[in-house]
């Protein structure tokens, strides 16, 4: 997060407002998920996980999506 210059504010518009794009059911210690959405104005990738025993959302790594790997509208890997 901090390497990227993101804030804990657009983050939070990521998961509350975004899209999930991808699930990783397999996550270890928990299924994860990558969210799509945008946090003052910033297109963002947020990786979390939801512990729902501990009843909080666990940010694993946010970034700006870089468009060598992704399609234009960022939902889609190149391949």
């Amino acid at each position: 997060m901090l390497e990227h210059g993101i804030r804990s504010g657009q983050i939070r518009q990521v998961l509350e407002a975004g899209e999930r794009i991808e699930t990783y059911p397999d996550g270890t210690p928990l299924p994860s998920y990558l969210m799509l959405g945008k946090g003052a104005g910033r297109v963002l990738h947020v990786v979390a996980a939801d512990d729902e025993a501990q009843d909080e959302t666990i940010v694993i790594t946010s970034y700006e999506p870089d468009p060598k790997q992704w399609e234009s509208d960022f939902r889609t890997r190149k391949r």
